[in-house]
């Protein structure tokens, strides 16, 4: 039996699952790790913690699996993808911490490259628009405000990483500075179409070429790990961001399928195939996982709060003890009472792209309770998601016939429900909702020969539960026109 190693670097925790050939999970261990917030609007993490906490997790799962690291085939890696960190060469040490995607101090910088006009040469060649959610202002920032960064890293001495470059430098003992496609995609810095760093947009942000890690097709060999960290080389053999690990998990493969994963963020794309579809409605084009050297394309529309509103309920207004206890306060009531729930606690992302929102509770009266509230929440995630599927079938010109779900929310079978009566079209979730890791695996496991090629791949994947729409259209309308609403109103000047 050949077996897969998925490290699944998250938001919020480090994970690691063992999956056997048939793309079932054998074993996994995870561990949460630090959020740190400084300053109003920032968002940091400590990047050896990052390290740290994986391998410990890598080590765990092959614990509990009762495997040894020879027995694995391949290792994948998948990642939050913006996330930047920036290293010494010589001795491995960040020399500021990691710079999150939901991180809003780069928004200056930004507003820098829309009044000197490069907003739509970014969009041309990139597929992104200008938003500090993305790499490159992060980066520029670093270098700006840490003491002697900048001329180190024109001497070759500094290394810029989103966190999968960031882990296999780890892994590899240094050997290898490398990073996919899809990851490079969400820098700012990266042409999609031709496949390179772009000058241009590196002289423009100021980050030297040198900093960068090459750049390889998702499924690749990316090196070997350290005997020593995990008992035995293992070859990495995959690396994609974890949104297109998620939509290669979701067996996604042709254009026009799509898939939403409700993490901490909300996260849908489409695959558009070979073709690059540049976004009139406020989505983002984007490189999807290539399991070879031919480029794959997707859109994609990423809300800045999704899950993380449950977590603001349990940790900001201590509404429930555990996240797993919203579904159950949310079902006291049958709807959320005219309560509209708008979660900009980061801005508003895709396809509104208000860096300037607040947060916002529209439609409270006397009559409203915390179940109320907590019914709205959960609704804000759809509603921000079926934004994004609207915006998205208008791109393309076509109807999406179903979207894929998964992330740790698509368990929550309110929600879902919920979900599929607003969009109107059937929400399937899949038997392994761990769709990032499955397709890390999968990206490793194609490298590796564990399988043949992506119609096999295809045949692995089922259907856990399909949640079909019950809900009348024009009532379905008459909500999205109510949310839709409520975010002018958190938009107002």
């Amino acid at each position: 039996m050949k077996y897969l190693l998925a490290l699944d670097q998250g938001t919020s925790s480090s994970r690691s699952i063992v999956f056997d050939a048939a793309g079932r999970i054998v074993a996994q261990a995870q561990r949460e790790f630090r959020q740190h917030y400084p300053r109003p609007g920032w968002v940091e993490h400590d990047p050896l913690e990052i390290w740290s906490t994986q391998l410990e997790t890598a080590r765990e799962a092959l614990a509990a699996a009762k495997l040894q690291a020879k027995d694995i085939a391949a290792m994948g890696i998948t990642n939050q993808r913006e996330t930047t960190v920036i290293w010494e060469r010589a001795t491995g040490r960040p020399i500021h911490p990691a710079i999150v995607w939901q991180d809003r101090r780069g928004e200056p910088l930004c507003e820098a490259l829309r009044q000197a006009g490069l907003a739509p040469t970014i969009a041309q060649r990139t597929g992104l628009i200008v938003d500090s959610y993305f790499s490159g202002t992060k980066i520029q920032w670093i270098l700006e405000n840490v003491p002697g960064a900048r001329d180190a890293a024109g001497r070759g001495e500094l290394a810029f990483g989103t966190i999968d470059s960031w882990l296999v430098w780890q892994l590899t003992g240094g050997r290898m500075h490398v990073t996919d496609v899809s990851n490079a995609s969400r820098t700012m810095l990266f042409d999609i179409r031709r496949g390179a760093w772009d000058d241009e947009l590196l002289a423009a942000m100021r980050v030297p070429r040198e900093m960068l890690p090459r750049v390889l097709p998702s499924s690749h060999a990316f090196g070997e790990t350290e005997p020593a960290l995990l008992g035995a080389a293992i070859p990495i053999g995959g690396v994609a961001g974890d949104q297109q690990a998620a939509l290669f998990g979701q067996a996604c493969f042709d254009a026009g399928m799509a898939k939403n994963t409700y993490g901490t963020g909300c996260f849908m794309l489409m695959h558009t195939g070979e073709r690059f579809e540049a976004s009139r409605n406020g989505l983002v084009a984007t490189a999807a996982a290539q399991p070879t050297a031919v480029k794959q394309y997707a859109l994609e529309g990423s809300v800045f709060i999704g899950g993380a509103v449950v977590q603001w309920l349990r940790d900001g207004l201590r509404a429930i003890e555990s996240s797993s206890d919203v579904e159950a306060l949310a079902a006291w009531v049958q709807d959320s009472g005219g309560v509209v729930f708008v979660p900009a606690f980061a801005g508003l992302g895709a396809p509104y792209w208000r860096p300037d929102a607040k947060g916002a509770i529209t439609g409270l009266s006397r009559g409203s309770t915390i179940a109320h509230v907590a019914r709205a929440a959960l609704e804000s995630i759809a509603f921000q998601s079926a934004a994004l599927l609207q915006a998205m079938q208008r791109d393309s010109g076509a109807p999406i016939t179903e979207l894929r779900v998964d992330g740790g929310a698509c368990v929550n079978n309110l929600l879902m429900q919920f979900q599929a009566d607003l969009l109107g079209i059937p929400v399937v979730r899949p038997q392994v909702v761990e769709t990032t890791a499955l397709g890390a695996a999968y990206l490793a496991g194609l490298s590796a020969g564990v399988w043949s090629g992506l119609a096999e791949l295809s045949s692995h994947w089922r259907a856990e539960r399909r949640f079909v729409p019950t809900m009348d259209r024009d009532r379905a309308a008459g909500l999205m026109q109510a949310w839709e609403h409520a975010v002018r109103q958190a938009t107002a000047a």
